[in-house]
């Protein structure tokens, strides 16, 4: 929520010899095709939305999220922040939000180039996306976390010094939607459910399509009392290769 290139899966055998063995049996090629997909889809994203749901994005978002990371690849999106604002409390709560290892943008107007790495995460049984961000006159910000497959709702978001946000995935008016659902903390090996005062608030991103091959990464963070605390729009461009 530039140039931009994404790494997707290699073809399971030479393109050449895949083509060469449909046409050799032409009567099986959807059956070859149906398998093809079956073999090389990630339904994980798929299955916390409802079918029905799912099928309203649009087919380059489906895919986006369908196709898997190849055994030590990735997937990079280049691109850049177009906005990013933050009010004076989010300000201040960038500062405290150091000690779970700085997850949010934290300077205001901030923009540039921008690029997002994701790779698989076998060990914790999901992705580590890792973000970083240009901020005028000073070093780019990384941000670094792990989506896990796991939780009441499905997935969360491992923030890092034992800080963990709930996730609810949607498909909203064309968009795919993570919206938090609460927040924990790891202590003395026990988890922790934080008080919605002492959590930063709602997070909501925004995963909207472009184009065939563009996109765009909406992170908004409001807090019950203090309000919207940031908002920050990033743009993509999807190159294969």
């Amino acid at each position: 929520m530039t140039e931009m290139t994404v790494k997707t899966f290699q073809p399971m055998m030479p393109v050449a010899d895949f083509m060469a063995a449909i046409a050799a049996d032409p009567l099986d090629r959807g059956d070859r095709d149906m398998a093809h997909k079956i073999r090389t889809a990630d339904t994980r994203f798929r299955a916390l939305v409802s079918e029905t749901a799912w099928d309203t994005l649009p087919e380059a978002v489906r895919r986006r999220f369908e196709t898997p990371i190849p055994k030590g690849g990735m997937k990079l999106y280049a691109g850049a922040v177009v906005s990013t604002e933050l009010s004076r409390a989010g300000r201040a709560f960038a500062v405290l939000a150091r000690i779970a290892g700085s997850p949010m943008p934290d300077t205001h107007g901030a923009t540039g180039p921008a690029t997002v790495i994701v790779t698989e995460d076998k060990a914790r049984g999901g992705q580590v996306w890792t973000r970083l961000f240009s901020r005028p006159g000073r070093d780019a910000q990384m941000i670094t976390s792990v989506k896990r497959f796991a939780g009441p709702t499905g997935m969360e978001e491992c923030l890092g010094h034992g800080f963990t946000m709930r996730l609810r995935l949607t498909a909203e008016d064309g968009a795919l939607v993570f919206r938090s659902a609460g927040y924990d903390i790891e202590l003395f090996g026990r988890r922790i459910r934080l008080p919605a005062l002492l959590a930063p608030g709602t997070c909501e991103i925004v995963h909207r399509n472009l184009g065939p091959t563009r996109f765009s990464f909406t992170l908004t963070l409001t807090h019950p009392l203090f309000g919207c605390l940031v908002r920050q729009e990033a743009h993509f461009e999807e190159t294969r290769r």
